[in-house]
């Protein structure tokens, strides 16, 4: 079969011999792709445009076209990189953290240390600084101290000091801790808080002393919070009573309560951790160690937990929490909570607002002794006729 149709076929699919017009020596791949019968060249033409475009469009060499060819999605695209660029020579000027403190805090301070001068508070003889005995060794005494401290939590200083002379008396050392029983030992430290977990922390402690510390106690506040039974507060204080360095604040319950009623804190706390912290912002740190004596023992005699006597504090007139739920009656003479006749503290009746009774002093009733009754009279018998 000679048709016109197959001879033109075979002029396209032959490998050798004339094929196309079209068709020249060394011509590229795109231009083979492009090719098209030459009835169609203008088709061609158009085609090899729009794929030089799109070559240019990846490129990134070309312009864009004027022709509505489609966009390449964004994904393709390359990020322009951004340089950073510093200042070496410091012309920027740096922001400055203002430091905060409490206002007429000094002046606070100072009352407190006029109202504490007479040093007759608990703490001031009883006191975790007052139980160790001042003959024993040096590792034995560091010792009595934490286990003081230990003792004192949840514990007024009257029941930890006779507890202390108790220990003391049997033989207050890391050896005999360790070998006395369990029930001996709770006998000795009874009434003291919480003294069957005392108990088990005092044997814990000493023999984690023993092993680890060959019988003394640590002498920084991450080794001694390591202690059974001990946290921050006990550990700070046992830095500056046992080993004379001052590492924070030791912040107990009075701590805690007073820095919120005086205003000293930033912002009101929960916990005596929170305390600590936002105290050791501003406090200067050479008073870290004053300010516990000081507060506890004004806590004890005046700053009360329940109704505290504003009516004879010497901050009742700077002190944002005064008067809101204390008594205006003082304390009785020669009871825990009244001052000394030795202490140089001393201070002014208030006179009653006026009101009901004008201002005056109000006088007090004694009660009108109860009307005696009489005798009851008794009955004559009646006699037998």
């Amino acid at each position: 079969m000679t048709s016109h149709y197959f001879a033109q076929s075979r002029s396209v699919v032959t490998r050798r011999g004339a094929q196309n017009a079209a068709h020249k020596p060394g011509t590229s791949l795109k231009s083979k792709l492009t090719i098209k019968p030459e009835k169609d060249d203008l088709v061609s033409s158009s085609a090899a445009v729009k794929l030089e475009e799109e070559e240019a469009k990846i490129s990134g060499n070309a312009l864009k076209p004027e022709t509505d060819a489609p966009t390449l999605s964004s994904h393709s695209r390359r990020r322009r990189q951004l340089k950073v660029e510093y200042d070496k020579d410091g012309s920027m000027p740096r922001l400055k953290t203002e430091h905060w403190e409490p206002p007429r805090w000094k002046t606070q301070l100072e009352n407190i240390r006029a109202m504490r001068s007479g040093r007759d508070a608990p703490v001031d003889n009883m006191g975790a600084d007052k139980c160790h005995d001042a003959d024993a060794p040096a590792h034995v005494k560091r010792f009595q101290v934490l286990v003081s401290l230990m003792l004192s939590s949840q514990t007024k200083d009257q029941v930890t000091s006779a507890a202390m002379q108790k220990l003391r008396a049997h033989g207050c050392t890391v050896e005999n801790i360790l070998a006395t029983n369990d029930e001996t030992l709770g006998q000795l430290i009874y009434p003291v808080g919480f003294w069957r977990n005392k108990v088990k922390y005092l044997k814990l402690t000493s023999a984690m002393l023993q092993k680890e510390f060959g019988g003394d106690i640590p002498d920084s506040v991450e080794g001694l919070v390591r202690l059974p039974g001990v946290g921050p507060k006990m550990a700070h204080l046992a830095m500056d009573i046992a080993w004379d360095q001052v590492s924070g604040i030791g912040v107990d319950t009075h701590v805690h309560r007073i820095s919120n009623r005086l205003g000293w804190l930033k912002k009101p706390t929960k916990t005596p951790e929170e305390t600590r912290k936002s105290l050791e912002e501003w406090l200067p740190r050479e008073l870290w160690s004053e300010i516990n004596w000081l507060l506890v023992g004004f806590g004890q005699q005046v700053c009360l937990p329940v109704s505290p006597l504003c009516s004879v504090c010497l901050n009742q007139h700077d002190c944002p929490s005064a008067h809101k739920t204390s008594p205006v009656r003082r304390p009785k003479v020669g009871s825990p909570r009244s001052q000394s006749p030795t202490s140089p503290f001393k201070t002014k009746a208030e006179p009653e607002p006026a009101g009901k009774y004008g201002g005056r002093t109000r006088a007090k009733k004694e009660p009108s002794p109860a009307p005696l009754s009489p005798a009851p009279q008794r009955r004559r018998p009646k006699r037998q006729k």
